[in-house]
């Protein structure tokens, strides 16, 4: 069953060979890397959204490095326990995670506003419909998905609520409270404890809280890897130059991962 919607009129597309279109005549050819674009111009904000062309592959270098294999592997396990028959992964990004996930269920969707991102993740796995678009229209068709992801990435609660099925989930993975401590303590004067239990607050009307857990992942980086990291957070931007320069320039570095995962039942 296809489960994408155009973005302009809001009807069913269909595939026909490497098109995807509508009843309406509107159409989107898949890319040669496989995805295809259904961010119209008309919901675009800037020219490039979304992370950076670096950003996108230092992400790649550092996960596919093994550093939060612990996460996804959690998120996977959580998946296969829901026996569940679709997802869409919102912000997928490069892909480490949707890649994983997409062996748990029959249709596995990947939405990224991030052409740069999605045209990575898109090499990654064939059998993932890899699409870019806003969470702000979420190209997917009313109450037809069983589980809306969002690991490290925006919660559009009412495009959710919209693409969810009765009694469908939505699962979010946000940085915990020591999450990168000894890094944000090298970058920042001042550090702030993550404040996770904030999308507890925001959800609680539309949402049921059936799990939550924290999962752990300590670590020594190399200097490259640190780079990497740095450069795939919003860190990367928000600390001072001269922080920053002096803490790439560690031979190594010893981090704790640390993450919340909630999973919510729609009401």
């Amino acid at each position: 069953m296809n489960l994408l919607m155009c973005p302009v009129c809001r009807e069913a597309l269909h595939l026909t060979e490497k098109t995807w279109s509508c009843v309406n005549k509107h159409s989107y050819d898949v890319a040669k890397q496989g995805y295809v674009n259904l961010h119209v111009v008309q919901h675009k904000h800037s020219k490039n959204p979304g992370d950076t062309p670096e950003s996108v592959q230092a992400r790649r270098a550092f996960l596919s490095a093994g550093f939060y294999a612990p996460l996804q592997h959690a998120v996977v396990t959580k998946i296969r326990e829901l026996k569940i028959n679709n997802l869409l992964d919102i912000g997928c990004g490069e892909g480490y995670y949707t890649d994983a996930m997409q062996a748990e269920v029959s249709q596995c969707i990947g939405v990224d506003i991030a052409k740069n991102a999605v045209q990575v993740a898109a090499k990654l796995n064939k059998k993932v419909t890899w699409v870019v678009g806003t969470g702000a229209t979420l190209p997917v068709l009313d109450a037809s998905i069983d589980l809306c992801t969002s690991l490290f990435s925006p919660i559009p609660k009412q495009e959710i609520l919209r693409v969810l099925k009765p009694n469908a989930y939505l699962m979010v993975v946000t940085p915990a409270t020591e999450h990168l401590y000894a890094m944000r303590e090298a970058l920042f004067e001042e550090v702030n404890p993550h404040e996770s239990h904030k999308f507890v607050e925001q959800l609680e009307d539309a949402f049921e809280l059936l799990e939550e857990c924290v999962v752990e992942s300590a670590f020594t980086v190399q200097q490259t890897d640190l780079k990497n990291l740095i450069a795939m957070t919003p860190y990367a931007y928000k600390a001072k130059p001269e922080r920053r320069q002096v803490l790439e320039q560690s031979e190594q570095f010893k981090l704790t991962g640390q993450f919340q995962i909630y999973l919510f039942k729609k009401k």
